[in-house]
């Protein structure tokens, strides 16, 4: 996402090549895009770049959530909608744009609530059996949604921002997942950033999305802000950085969940994958997880509108 949406302008075509060539040279296997990401965007770059080397990786995409020119006047407009007969011509856009036969994972981005989960899986299930999409993945929803969905077709993957500041999918989405035998994909590991150190949330672009996140509100910022100085000095002691310690946390919180970290930097690429070395100490972990919970972070993970579109649980 980071290379071509909601985190300011988009890098350059070039940049983009150079970030998603390094990470499959460095080993990464799985590549996590969407219809909605740059209104297509990203999947075309995803499909150009990667072509050639399709066979080494897994592809994930999703939809049900995508850009509408709901005016007429060209400007696309973000809108969720899991009506099947809409999933199964998105498919058709997403195989196009990543110039692909069959796509790995394809996830529906939000669940549609004015459609039952049943329907809009029912047409993933179709996908499915059409061989155009091996498995089916849903995102934000919770364990009650995805009981049902899964009581439709196999739920191969939940994706849920999971991260030590959004604690989340610990009421009942993660155990949902284990007893099913469903993957869970933590997004944004690094919680948008704020785990990787101090940031300047007032020099944030006009169009990036923390700006009508709470936590990222000056007042709200100023106060987490406050959790970094004891988090970096833990991060010290288990002799990794922030990001790492952000990410090799959620890897020891459990073998079914992959944390995903989005970057549009070589560098910053590199450092994550080094969280898979990192290990911590039953103590750190306890440490970390007591300083920084749903508790001790101040504000909502999203505002109201973005609250109201997700499923998940709530504390």
């Amino acid at each position: 996402m980071n290379l071509s949406h909601a985190y300011g302008a988009p890098v350059s075509p070039e940049q983009g090549e150079r970030v998603l060539l390094t990470a499959l040279d460095a080993g990464v296997t799985l590549f996590d895009t969407a219809t909605l990401y740059g209104f297509g965007a990203n999947e075309t770059l995803v499909g150009r770049v990667m072509k050639p080397h399709r066979s080494r990786f897994t592809l994930a995409s999703k939809c049900g959530m995508q850009g509408v020119d709901v005016n007429g006047d060209g400007k696309l407009v973000r809108v969720i909608d899991g009506r099947p007969e809409t999933l199964r011509q998105t498919c058709e856009d997403s195989l196009r744009r990543l110039q692909t036969d069959v796509i790995d994972l394809y996830y529906l981005h939000r669940w549609d609530k004015r459609v039952p989960i049943e329907d809009s899986v029912g047409a993933l299930a179709d996908l499915v059996r059409a061989g155009k999409i091996r498995s089916i993945g849903l995102s934000e929803v919770s364990a009650a949604t995805l009981r049902r969905a899964a009581a439709v077709h196999p739920i191969a993957a939940v994706q849920t921002e999971y991260s030590l500041w959004t604690r989340n999918p610990e009421i009942a989405v993660l155990d949902a997942c284990r007893e099913l035998g469903t993957a869970f994909v933590a997004f944004s590991p690094v919680a948008r950033g704020f785990l990787c150190g101090p940031m300047d949330v007032g020099a944030l672009d006009a169009k990036d999305i923390r700006r009508a996140m709470p936590r990222f509100s000056p007042e709200n910022y100023a106060a987490n802000a406050r959790l970094l100085p004891a988090y970096q000095a833990l991060a010290a002691e288990a002799g990794c950085t922030p990001a790492q310690l952000a990410i090799a946390w959620l890897l020891q919180r459990g073998e079914h969940i992959i944390p995903i970290p989005g970057t549009t930097s070589v560098d910053h690429l590199l450092e994550d994958l080094g969280a898979a070395e990192v290990r911590l100490s039953a103590d750190v972990m306890a440490r970390v997880e007591a300083l920084i919970n749903q508790q001790t972070v101040t504000g909502p993970r999203y505002n109201p509108q973005g609250t109201g579109e997700v499923d998940t649980e709530s504390f």
